[in-house]
This record gives C-alpha cells, structure tokens and sequence, in this order.
C-alpha cells in the first residue's frame, strides 16, 4: 500500500468527504445520518467553528480518512477536546485510522494545549475500541441506548486519555 499523508482538510475535500461519510459501515458507526448533502460538508469547511481542526488522510491523492477534533471553547473546559473519526470501508484495517490518531494526538500534546481527550463509541464497535485503547484511552462508562443505528437503539461507551497520565486499558 502506498503512503498515507496526513493534511488538514480543505474546501475542495466537500465532495470526497460527502462520499466518504455516504457509504453504509462509515455512517452506521458515527453519528452522522443517512445521504449527507455535499452543502453539509462545503458548510463545515468553509464555516469551521473556533477550535475545530479537520484532518483527512490520503493515499495516491484519494482521500480516505477523516478526524475532526474539536476542542472545548467554555473556559473551564479548553483544555479538552473531542473527535469524530471515519475511515473508507476499503481502507479500514490498513493503518488509515492509526496515522489519523497519531496526527491528532500530535496535535493537541504538543500545539492545542489539550491534556484531556474524550469520545463516546458505540459500544459494539470492537475495531474502534482496540484503536482508541492503542493510544491510550481507557472506557469510564457506558451509557444504555444513547443513540439510534438502522433502526436500534445502541450503547456507548465514554472513553477518555489524559496526557501524561499512564490509563488502565
């Protein structure tokens, strides 16, 4: 497999990402919905909010990947930040979601002054839990029927990082 480049996303990745987030194993594991309309994208790029960093990874010029990190802006809360993540069903298990990880990570440690890192994943998403354990994440909860999937109400689990501090796995 060719390198995979890690970029910061730009206004010309609305329709790579609209296909991206549009197949059925990308959706189906986040929050998003359904058909997203190429506007939705081309809105949040060009509209980015304070403290929303989109990176998107590349082989051969094709996107592939996507994490948006968000980091808090109340200010008692800056110091943390969450993410979204997504990876092209062709390209999951391939190192893909690990670069986009490490380049986040980078990211708040050393630029964001983030020390605290939290997401919610669905609780059956055994691929993204072994992901989020490899850098370090531990579950400090779950929360029964948090969100609605293909018709289902689905579990989640909270998973944290804090930098600095060595986390049960």
């Amino acid at each position: 497999m060719s390198e995979i480049v890690i970029r910061h996303a730009e206004a010309a990745d609305a329709e790579a990402l609209q296909h991206l987030y549009a197949q059925v194993p990308v959706y189906s594991d986040t929050l998003q919905l359904p058909y997203p309309p190429a506007t939705l994208w081309e809105d949040r790029l060009a509209n980015a909010s304070p403290g929303r960093f989109a990176l998107v990874a590349c082989i051969d010029g094709k996107l592939v990947g996507n994490l948006t990190l968000m980091v808090e802006q109340p200010w008692r809360r800056r110091h943390v930040a969450t993410f979204g993540i997504g990876v092209a069903t062709q390209f999951q298990g391939r190192g893909v979601g690990s670069k986009l990880m490490a380049a986040a990570l980078e990211l708040c440690d050393k630029w964001l002054q983030v020390i605290r890192v939290e997401l919610t994943v669905y609780a059956d998403n055994d691929a993204a839990i072994g992901l989020y354990k490899k850098f370090g994440f531990s579950v400090e909860g779950l929360s029964p029927s948090y969100a609605m999937r293909d018709g289902e109400l689905v579990d989640t689990l909270h998973m944290g990082r804090i930098r600095g501090v060595r986390q049960p796995v």
